[in-house]
């Protein structure tokens, strides 16, 4: 059986990972009460919350996915019957909406327009006509428009109403600053495979002592046995009570992962984010290719950008930018589909080189 062919990824996500970040991955497994693995798995969490500008103590890596962690936080911290307000102004906004109603809650809609941020004042109208809140949740970094929404106003008006305040952070953790703890986050799940500079497989998680308390003094079991945040954390802290069969070689890479955005520094790191995506800016206006998302709120690893008029088929010059060039955009979600392309420029992938590869191979097949 043939092997795939090698990508340069520069869509919305998985991204490319690092030649040290995969020998790690390769490394034998050991089992998931080996006292080693929790050495691991310690390094790990103090890397992540150094990541999350927090100093929540439960801080670990959830196996599963950024879906996975999205679940885990609304199973927790939802009852039936909860009254919750999610600001949507995106895909990723209508998930939390989806789950939430799943799980019986009585969901507020707040519909901002997708590729402009949400304003605190938006939610601080809808929550003063409201009775008691349970939770109030929005994306940080909406990955379907390349938008990113600050969270601190969200979170005071949250915190004024007595709800608790989640944030979607997939794809802002590692390329542009998060600072939980300032920015009033009670709850906050992301991804390993976009600016952390992991494989996918693994869901960063951090839950302050608040958000702890709401889910500890639920009236109704936890829905989901496997992302049930007491079950999870007796495993994760003392006693380590077995829960599940952790995914330990992810743990490795991840392991690398992070050690890699410490040695680089957290500032470099969002200052290449910001320096290679303005490079990919200015060659696509070039090209005469104009950006999407709302100017002063654009995300620099999620660049989404108009597709050009004179293209008829835009699903055609993906398809040829992967198979000619071996190089991946991704295109619109929802309402966008067919509308932007969305260009990454996340992790690994984040290099000068990428870009002119990407703006070479564009300014020949358009």
């Amino acid at each position: 059986m043939a092997l795939p062919t090698p990508r340069i990824l520069l869509g919305p996500g998985p991204s490319s990972v690092t030649p040290r970040v995969l020998e790690a991955l390769g490394r034998a497994p050991i089992g998931y009460l080996d006292p080693e693995l929790f050495t691991l798995l310690e390094d790990i969490r103090t890397n992540l919350r150094t990541l999350y500008g927090t100093q929540n103590d439960f801080t670990f890596p959830l196996t599963g996915t950024g879906m996975a962690g999205m679940e885990a936080c609304l199973v927790n911290l939802i009852e039936a019957g909860d009254r919750v307000v999610i600001g949507v102004n995106g895909f990723f906004g209508l998930r939390l909406v989806e789950i939430s109603r799943r799980l019986g809650a009585e969901v507020t809609v707040i519909n901002g327009e997708w590729g402009r941020i949400l304003e605190p004042e938006m939610f601080s109208e809808v929550l003063s006509k409201l009775g008691q809140v349970k939770l109030v949740a929005c994306v940080h970094a909406e990955t379907s428009t390349g938008v990113a929404t600050p969270l601190a106003g969200i979170a005071e008006v949250a915190h004024t109403h007595g709800a608790v305040f989640l944030a979607d952070m997939v794809t802002s953790l590692g390329g542009i600053p998060v600072d939980v703890d300032s920015s009033g986050v009670d709850a906050a799940y992301s991804g390993t495979q976009k600016c952390v500079g992991a494989p996918p497989g693994l869901s960063p998680l951090t839950i302050s002592e608040r958000a702890w308390e709401v889910a500890n003094n639920r009236k109704s079991p936890v829905a989901n046995w496997y992302l049930d945040w007491k079950l999870l954390r007796a495993y994760y802290d003392a006693p380590h009570a077995y829960h599940h069969t952790v995914p330990v070689n992810m743990l490795f890479a991840l392991q690398e992962a992070l050690q890699e955005v410490m040695e680089e520094g957290l500032e470099a790191r969002y200052a290449r984010h910001r320096e290679v995506s303005a490079y990919l800016m200015e060659g696509l206006a070039e090209l005469g290719i104009r950006p999407f998302a709302q100017e002063g709120y654009r995300l620099p690893q999620l660049n989404s950008i108009h597709i050009p008029e004179s293209v008829t088929d835009e699903v055609a010059v993906r398809k040829r930018l992967l198979e000619q060039y071996g190089l991946e955009i991704g295109g619109g979600l929802g309402d966008l589909k067919g509308k932007i392309w969305r260009i990454g420029t996340m992790g690994a992938s984040a290099t000068h080189r990428n870009v002119t590869l990407l703006l070479a191979a564009l300014k020949e097949i358009l």
